[in-house]
């Protein structure tokens, strides 16, 4: 089977304490990566001068500087990430098969890019597919909650087809939810997989970088943005209420889709949000009925 043509994006500010534990990861891989892009957002800590080491060292990887950007209170909301990977993405060039977003807080385990590889060659629908991720805590390193057709926005990985469909991605609350919309509605389907011999780490907990209840209020407001029904909003808050901190996190999931629903916040466009409507309120009656839940894809065009 041939080898697919994979690039990396690495977007990273002021990751100094992680990024070193990420690059080792990528040099360790049984299945390198062809091309990789360290994308300096603006850090002013010792990131930089990391990455340039690493790119130093190994001809596959490249460290660019993206211009200063005006800076919100919350980069994750004003979605400014998303737009440094997109910034790396068109300033690699003609010659990828695969391109793959990765935050600068993971550790790779070494079968990582192969098992995901194998996964694109074995399934030609999958546009979108990524590793299940552990994440390291207190505890050690327990599963992220994430369903088989998702794939956390720390490890994306695209299939070229596809993104030359859904790109570019709204700079918003959400938009790793929504480039999957996308991708389903045109046919591609969307895979999360276990890496054979553990899955990759993100070293710090997810909605946790600026504290847990207002990684909360963020996941609330993400909702809103993609246009989920209230009743379906109240449904993940029970389905929630015992994850830490128990009844305060459930209650500043619901606060912050509230909040963002009477300052009418920005949201993705109308096809996007009235898909994410049929479908939740599809699951929401297959559910109740004790029946499974199946991802709506549609029929690929020929």
């Amino acid at each position: 089977m041939a080898q697919l043509q994979i690039a990396l994006v690495v977007p990273f500010l002021d990751e100094a304490a992680h990024l070193m534990e990420l690059l080792r990861s990528l040099a360790a891989q049984t299945r390198l990566p062809d091309r990789v892009l360290l994308v300096d957002d603006g850090s002013r800590d010792g990131s930089s001068a990391i990455a340039a080491g690493f790119a130093r060292e190994h001809e596959w990887a490249r460290l660019v500087r993206r211009p200063p950007q005006a800076r919100g209170r919350d980069r994750l909301a004003g979605g400014t990430a998303a737009a440094a990977f997109a910034w790396g993405a068109d300033r690699l060039g003609a010659s990828w098969d695969v391109v793959a977003k990765l935050d600068a807080d993971l550790r790779l385990t070494a079968p990582t890019l192969a098992s995901v590889e194998q996964s694109l060659q074995q399934r030609p629908r999958v546009g979108i597919a990524g590793p299940r991720l552990d994440v390291a805590d207190a505890h050690g390193a327990p599963p992220h909650r994430c369903p088989p057709d998702h794939v956390d926005g720390a490890a994306k990985f695209y299939r070229r087809a596809c993104w030359e469909e859904i790109a570019p991605f709204p700079q918003l609350l959400g938009w790793d939810t929504i480039d999957e919309i996308r991708a389903r509605l045109r046919g591609w389907e969307v895979r999360s997989s276990d890496v054979p011999g553990g899955n990759p780490v993100q070293l710090r907990a997810m909605g946790r970088h600026d504290g847990l209840l207002r990684g909360y209020q963020r996941w609330g407001r993400c909702a809103w943005g993609l246009g989920e029904p209230p009743v379906h909003v109240l449904a993940v808050a029970a389905q929630r209420i015992g994850d830490p901190p128990p009844v305060l996190g459930s209650l500043n999931y619901v606060f912050g889709w509230a909040s963002a629903a009477l300052r009418r916040a920005p949201r993705a466009e109308a096809e996007v949000r009235a898909f994410v409507r049929r479908d939740e309120l599809r699951r929401l009656r297959l559910r109740a009925a004790g029946r499974p839940t199946r991802p709506f894809v549609a029929e690929k065009a020929s």
